[in-house]
This record gives structure tokens, C-alpha cells and sequence, in this order.
């Protein structure tokens, strides 16, 4: 990338940063519509004015663009936080919500997000590592935040502490999806708030049992007091 010394020290030029900016701003829109594979750098290029050259020169490559591509994305969750990180503690989960009502107004963050994370599973996709560290991450983070709460509010640390977490980030990953497929059905903002909460209550005050929801398949031999479905 372009740089200039001033007193010494290397600074990216204003006009450099902002093409960088405007190459990950087209990254966003072509990977999430096309995916990474499909999504050439070409299809980026044009949308910046620049030729698949040119675009290496700030890059260096495919692979190098597409991570940055994610770390920028990420960055938009933080940039309005002092620390430019996510809270830590019980405000991890307000923080959590705050995110989804921002995301129910930028649908492109959204759906490269949801694209690329599903195509990481697949054999030798280059973002696999990268979420495969976000998610852990993620649920060491939101663990450490239960164990605060539980903590302040008295309760004993609970052994659901850890699904409960994998669940929150499942159920904000998988209403994203549904919000893109059907936006005018799913209110994206409230339907997060309404899981997040209802799992948090279930950690600090947990209800009944489900077992008696069990399917036929999973019933001991004899329980024959219902009838199938």
C-alpha cells in the first residue's frame, strides 16, 4: 500500500485510505451477493473504478482481501465503543442487542456476514479459520459474561452456562438468515432481544424440565399414556 514519511514515520495517505476503504465497502456488497468463490476481483474493481491489478496493489491477493474484508466488517460493531472492543460483563448482552438494531439497517454487513460464515465450513475455505476463532471467542465471551451476572444476582454458576452461550450466538446468526430471506416478516431487532433475554432468564432462573416433550423415539418401552402424533 501507498504510503508517505512524515517526520519519519511511514502514515497511509488520506487518498489511499480512502480507496482501501472503498475496495472493502465493494468486497462487502460482491462477496455478499455472489459469495467468495464467485466474487471476483474484478466484479470489485469495477465498482471502484480501478482494474483487478489495481486492487492486488492494496490487497495483495483474494484470500488477504477477503479477511480483511471480515476484520473490517467486525469493526463496524466497535467503532462507536470507547475501547473499540465489546463490553465486558452483563453489558455484552445489551451490547448483543444493540448490534441486531443496528443490523436490521444495514442488510449488506449482514449478509456477507451470513454468506461467508456458511461457506466457511466447507473443505479448505480460507475464512474458515477466522470464524472458527470468532465463535470461540465469542463464546468464552459471552461464558465470562453469565458468570459476572450470575455472580451479581446471587445465583450459583449453573453447568448451562456454556450451551447457553453457543445458543445465543446460534439464534442471532440463524434470525439474521430468516430477517434477509423474509425482512417484511421478521422484526429482526425485537426478535433478538426476545431470545437473548428469554435465555439469560433461563440460566438465572431455570424452568421445568422438558423431558416430558420427549419424542416417541426417545420414550422408554411401555409409555404408552399418550397418544402419537
Amino acid at each position: 500500500m501507498a504510503s508517505e514519511s512524515v517526520g519519519g514515520a511511514a502514515r497511509t495517505r488520506p487518498s489511499t485510505r480512502r480507496k482501501h476503504t472503498e475496495i472493502l465497502d465493494a468486497a462487502i456488497s460482491i462477496f455478499g451477493t455472489k459469495g467468495y468463490a464467485n466474487g471476483t476481483l474484478a466484479d470489485i474493481a469495477d465498482q471502484v473504478g480501478l482494474t483487478h491489478a489495481g486492487v492486488l496493489h492494496h490487497f495483495g491477493s483474494k484470500q488477504n482481501l477477503l479477511l480483511q474484508t471480515l476484520a473490517y466488517r467486525d469493526e463496524t460493531d466497535v467503532k462507536d465503543l470507547v475501547e473499540k472492543h465489546i463490553p465486558d460483563g452483563p453489558e455484552l448482552f445489551l451490547h448483543l442487542v444493540r448490534t441486531a438494531f443496528a443490523n436490521a439497517h444495514r442488510a449488506g454487513i449482514v449478509q456477507v456476514y451470513t454468506v461467508l460464515s456458511a461457506e466457511s465450513v466447507t473443505e479448505d475455505h480460507p475464512a474458515r479459520p477466522f470464524f472458527e476463532e470468532r465463535y470461540a471467542t465469542l463464546r468464552r465471551e459471552v461464558s465470562d459474561a453469565f458468570r459476572v451476572l450470575c455472580e451479581q444476582e446471587g445465583v450459583t454458576e449453573p453447568d448451562t452456562i456454556d450451551v447457553a452461550s453457543a445458543s445465543i450466538l446460534a439464534v442471532m446468526d440463524g434470525l439474521q438468515l430468516q430477517w434477509l430471506l423474509h425482512p417484511a416478516k421478521i422484526e429482526l431487532a425485537g426478535a433478538t432481544e426476545f431470545a437473548i433475554r428469554a435465555i439469560v432468564n433461563a440460566v438465572l432462573s431455570p424452568g421445568p424440565e422438558l423431558s416430558s416433550y420427549r419424542s416417541d423415539e426417545a420414550r422408554p418401552t411401555g409409555d404408552t399414556d399418550r397418544p402419537r402424533t
